[in-house]
């Protein structure tokens, strides 16, 4: 995609993780299209970043495929189902980038090392340094920072349960993290920051039509 004066560093792009961030997280793995169960607001969310301009791309790990526990087939059909839910409220993904290897086997696509990242600024001509990446663990803020992404983490998954006292202490491993409650707190507070930095270009006063925060 040709590079542009407003956007100079290429598309506006978010890369997403998926389990606790735009489905409830298992223990077991998302094996079939009904184990796939949304996160309030979260397709909602993907849909409002598109409205807003902004591609959607997923990169999930699925160390299930290497273990036995699905098959391409199953994870087609999940990502079909996943697609399918995003398209009932507006949105879509650009693409779905995975890794299919279990830790045991040091593949670089596995994050939070950032093979995939890689792979993803490569296919949609990116610089990753303007690219947005959210997740639901400490290892999506690794894999965003090995990667040179802007580190966002949401608590609709499992760091989301841990006490705060713990929560905190993982996340001061990556000071650099911008924290959100969910999906659509991200959304809500990227849009309102390009909207400020818009205004700002222009000399302009931008109006507090949302409660949003900046993304700081």
């Amino acid at each position: 995609m040709p590079r542009n004066a407003e956007h100079p560093h290429g598309m506006k792009l978010v890369i997403l993780g998926r389990d606790g961030t735009l489905n409830r997280y298992r223990d077991d793995h998302v094996k079939a299209p009904e184990e796939l169960d949304p996160l309030p607001g979260a397709m909602e969310a993907v849909a409002r970043l598109n409205h807003a301009g902004w591609h959607t791309v997923l990169a999930t790990n699925q160390a299930g495929i290497g273990r036995g526990l699905l098959d391409m087939a199953s994870l087609n059909a999940v990502h079909l189902r996943l697609n399918q839910l995003l398209a009932e409220k507006g949105g879509r993904l650009d693409a779905a980038f995975f890794c299919p290897h279990t830790p045991e086997e040091g593949c670089d696509c596995r994050k939070p090392r950032p093979g995939l990242i890689h792979q993803i600024a490569e296919r949609f001509d990116v610089a990753l340094a303007a690219v947005h990446m959210v997740g639901a663990s400490l290892r999506d803020l690794q894999t965003a920072l090995a990667a040179g992404c802007v580190p966002h983490v949401v608590l609709s998954g499992p760091l989301g349960t841990l006490p705060d006292a713990e929560r905190d202490a993982l996340l001061a491993d990556v000071p650099q993290a911008r924290v959100h409650a969910d999906l659509a707190a991200f959304a809500e507070a990227l849009i309102h920051e390009e909207r400020r930095q818009r205004a700002d270009a222009r000399g302009e006063v931008l109006l507090p039509d949302t409660q949003a925060g900046g993304l700081d």
